[in-house]
């Protein structure tokens, strides 16, 4: 399929305009100029009425025997209608209701919003709109912090979100109130524009502001990338600050590829040159990073993109990754979980027309009629990788080059203090499902404040303070400490690599707990390692979301918990600590209060049978879900032989079943109390003075 309105809507339009034509070898909006292109398909044409200042083109080539529209989705009829993202979402917002009619709340995405309202309230719905910054890399400047801090508490619930995509999620903002916090952002040199729709995402780079040439160069790339692929019609000024246009300059090389049109990629004379009036099937996420480091999940990306630099460390080009995504339908084995494959190496100059080719590839063939199918990872299921690089080499105008030879992928948090290159140091700080609140957001901002620093936003939901003088290190480091910000070695490490999306109570398509579930769920899981006796810096990697869309990526997770009912989940075991691997589904469900039936045989099986450092999602793979259920489906407890109740913590039968009649009160064993009580005592007493 390709973009722009659809074939009766085509046909309608001809039949009132008598010098219309329809050419039944339509097959997509290209530029006659083509040469390339029209060797290899039958030369294209627009139609353009000559009173009207838009163009028109069919979605689907009208066949010869048929006259019968294609099916599209709702969303893409929509869009058709609503002069390019404005309508009827512009007359929405100036009603008295509390909410906005379907064709807005589908529209509102482009702007960056959804609208939601409190399911955990009875009756009548309390509705309210979460807004989702754009910011590429995650950087955001010391002014936009302490913009959005005050928007929390003055319009929305109090607390800020940090998003795996890098961005600020603001929950709770009435609708009255969206255009004064949609001014208030784009003021503070913020923005919202396409973090949510059917367009490019949020674009992804390390968080970690290290000045060396290779991720200096990512971040540049993955920020040019991010304004090639941003709308140009000017809806979102029009809607939020009257058509005042906030913005700087664009890199002339980001204008220059926007603009060009040799190989056929733009509609011409068109207010939307990449995506015409019908954007793109679905969402399309991007993620730029360099070798070594996977702290973006770079292969869950539509694109992934990775510099390749010289012996030297300078940066010559770039390796493609092609046809990642997480969303699937429960029941369903028609959606999947799937990674990006390569697709090929382009010299560094090429690394805009490069990821323009593979977007305009998508917009022409992505499918419109079923939104669960419209993501690319779908076309290049359907395609195979050759035929797709084929048609994006099409649009690209050249021949990819093989991808070059990479080193193993690690996951980075980056959390801790470390030196930036430049004299100046960055201090990565845990925050627990990136929910910043209370104590936290008070002292964060004082010190963010104070001292005058940019921060950027991980992908793994965490803050990074940046641009920090030595000598500020000692007082920065007490002020966190008082504010509960923990350094990382006092943090648990199953903490440290966890992610949860937001689900309940404001998630419309929330069927289970995430957020709020998941500290008693690590809670759990730690309290479990205890008692199969896996020590305390012992870790894997774990996920949750509340349905299966996958918006905390729990496919790559070596445990994944993916909502499939109230209080009830599906598990996913395989993924690897580096995000390299998808997991697959290991059992549906799963009540959260029998979770420990499931997780107990596979983690001492895990402690007792794994290869010398074997990660937990190797383990899994290595011996088979298979097998693994059968250990499950048979588990009667652990071996008292085996039992890790051995250990002599108890001096004295009284010391015993005093800690015992305690630890039953909190649903605990006497073991894993004591453990709990030795643990934290040794936290709290690091420094020496035990």
């Amino acid at each position: 399929m390709t973009t722009s309105f659809g074939a009766a809507t085509a046909s309608a339009a001809i039949t009132k305009d008598p010098k219309l034509q329809i050419h039944k070898s339509f097959n997509g909006l290209k530029t006659a100029s083509n040469s390339l292109l029209l060797t290899q398909r039958p030369q294209p044409h627009v139609y353009r009425s000559s009173s009207a200042s838009f163009i028109r083109a069919i979605s689907t080539p009208v066949k010869p025997e048929t006259s019968v529209e294609q099916k599209r989705s709702k969303v893409e009829i929509i869009k058709e209608h609503s002069n390019f993202i404005r309508y009827p979402l512009n007359e929405e917002l100036l009603t008295d209701a509390p909410n906005i009619n379907e064709a807005a709340t589908q529209l509102i995405k482009f702007h960056g919003s959804y609208q939601q309202y409190n399911r955990d309230e009875r009756g009548a719905r309390t509705y309210s709109f979460m807004l989702r910054t754009k910011n590429p890399c995650g950087k955001v400047s010391n002014k936009l912090y302490l913009a959005m801090d005050d928007l929390a508490d003055e319009f929305g619930i109090g607390t800020l979100r940090l998003t795996t995509r890098q961005t600020f999620q603001l929950h709770g903002v009435l609708k009255q109130n969206l255009k004064t916090v949609m001014s208030s952002i784009i003021k503070s040199m913020g923005s919202t524009l396409g973090a949510c729709g059917d367009l490019n995402r949020n674009v992804l780079a390390p968080a970690a502001p290290f000045y060396r040439k290779d991720y200096l160069f990512a971040q540049k790339t993955a920020e040019n990338i991010a304004a090639l692929l941003t709308p140009q019609s000017g809806f979102y000024y029009d809607m939020w600050v009257d058509g005042e246009q906030i913005m700087s300059a664009e890199p002339p090389e980001v204008v220059k590829a926007r603009n060009d049109n040799s190989h056929g990629t733009n509609f011409p004379d068109s207010a939307e040159p990449i995506y015409g009036t019908q954007f793109l099937p679905r969402k399309f996420k991007i993620a730029v990073t360099v070798p070594t480091d996977n702290s973006v999940d770079v292969f869950t990306n539509d694109i992934g993109v990775v510099v390749v630099s010289d012996a030297d460390g300078e940066p010559q080009g770039f390796n493609l990754y092609v046809g990642g995504g997480m969303g699937r339908t429960h029941r369903l084995e028609s959606t999947f979980p799937r990674l990006a494959e390569p697709l090929g190496y382009v010299p560094k100059e090429d690394i805009l027309y490069a990821v323009k080719a593979i977007v305009v590839t998508q917009r022409e063939n992505g499918r419109r009629d079923d939104r669960k199918y419209s993501r690319m990872k779908y076309l290049l299921s359907s395609w195979g990788i050759e035929k797709f690089r084929t048609v994006v080499e099409q649009y690209y105008g050249r021949k990819f080059e093989p991808c070059r030879e990479l080193p193993e992928w690690e996951f980075k948090s980056y959390l801790g203090w470390h030196e930036q290159g430049d004299g100046g140091l960055f201090c990565g700080l845990h925050v627990d499902n990136g929910r910043i609140k209370g104590t936290m957001k008070k002292t964060l901002r004082e010190i963010i404040e104070k001292y005058n620093l940019n921060v950027r936003i991980t992908p793994n939901q965490n803050i990074v303070l940046c641009d920090i003088r030595q000598s500020w290190k000692r007082p920065i480091t007490t002020a966190l400490a008082q504010g509960g910000l923990l350094q990382p070695r006092y943090v648990d490490p199953l903490n440290v690599t966890a992610m949860a999306c937001p689900a309940l109570p404001l998630c419309p398509l929330a069927i289970a707990e995430a957020e709020r579930g998941t500290p008693d769920l690590l809670k759990r899981v730690r309290a479990v390692f205890d008692k199969v006796g896996l020590k305390y810096n012992e870790s894997v990697v774990i996920r949750v979301t509340g349905c299966p869309n996958g918006c905390a990526r729990p496919y790559m997770a070596e445990l994944g918990l993916v909502g499939d009912g109230p209080n009830s989940y599906q598990i996913w075991l395989g993924g690897t600590p580096n995000q390299t691997s998808i997991a697959r589904a290991f059992k549906d469900k799963v009540k959260i209060q029998t979770l420990e039936k499931v997780l107990e045989p596979l983690f001492y099986h895990w402690k007792r049978k794994r290869l010398s450092k074997e990660s937990f999602g190797d383990f899994t793979n290595r011996v088979g879900f298979e097998k693994l259920g059968e250990l499950v489906d048979k588990w009667e407890g652990i071996p008292l032989s085996a039992s890790s109740y051995n250990l002599k913590l108890f001096a004295d039968k009284d010391t015993y079943e005093a800690v015992d009649a305690l630890a039953r009160i909190q649903d605990k064993t006497a073991h894993q109390l004591a453990m709990e009580i030795i643990r934290n005592y040794v936290a709290s007493n690091r420094n020496g003075r035990i």
